[in-house]
């Protein structure tokens, strides 16, 4: 029995590795509610590829199952979308958003936590949506090895660093007119978005992002436009 249990978990070993899953084109939709589908940004920030949607929404974009997918435009509220594996085995992909409200009426809400109601000595730790993938991936000591064996794992780490880099580009979104980045750090219009992922990737503004301290973080902006206009007029 124990020498059958040791030849199955090397089968499954195998076939995880050899199985393993390669990048396809996807076909997606955007459903904007009470909103226009046209023009909106999808970017897949595993792998970097891009796409815009057309007039009824649709897009294509190569990914596999784990990868971000990431919606953007003035028009609607950004989302993100994590590619679960029932969408890359049928080849399609639905992300679901709304219409931009420029403004809201003021709502005082009031928050309970198991602190405040005596449950708990300590706020428990949250887990985000990749964190929890990370978890689950290594709840048992099968899935833990079979996940490493795989790749998996490894993945899931880097989604975790993916979408704390993406939680920074909300945050950066709308902190600046696009006025302040013309004007005083010579960006153009088009190259704020890429001038955004450069700052992110800098962990002494994203620190100082995280820890919600503007000042720092506009000083160190106009260091990091420079090398990002060096860097532009390198490639030309």
């Amino acid at each position: 029995m124990k020498k059958n249990n040791t030849l199955l978990l090397l089968f499954l070993l195998v076939s995880s590795c050899v199985f393993s899953q390669q990048e396809k084109l996807l076909s997606g939709t955007v459903v904007v509610k009470d909103g226009n589908p046209k023009g909106i940004h999808v970017l897949n920030i595993v792998n970097e590829k891009e796409a815009t949607t057309d007039a009824t929404g649709n897009f294509s974009i190569l990914g596999k199952t784990d990868d971000v997918l990431v919606i953007s435009s003035p028009s609607v509220e950004m989302r993100r979308k994590e590619i679960e594996k029932t969408d890359y085995e049928s080849g399609k992909v639905t992300i679901e958003t709304l219409a931009s409200v420029t403004e809201l009426d003021e709502v005082e809400i009031v928050k309970f936590d198991a602190v405040s109601l005596g449950i708990l000595s300590k706020p428990a730790k949250e887990y985000t949506p990749a964190e929890r993938r990370v978890y689950s991936a290594n709840s048992t000591a099968v899935d833990a090895l079979l996940n490493l064996i795989s790749g998996r794992t490894k993945q899931l780490k880097a989604n975790v660093k993916v979408e704390q880099k993406e939680f920074l580009l909300e945050k950066l979104d709308g902190l600046f007119e696009d006025a302040y980045y013309e004007q005083n750090l010579g960006i153009s219009k088009e190259r704020i978005k890429g001038f955004h992922y450069y700052l992110v990737e800098n962990p002494k503004f994203a620190n100082a992002l995280n820890a919600k301290d503007k000042t720092l973080a506009t000083f160190l902006m106009v260091e990091l436009a420079r090398e990002y206009n060096g860097l532009a007029n390198d490639k030309k």
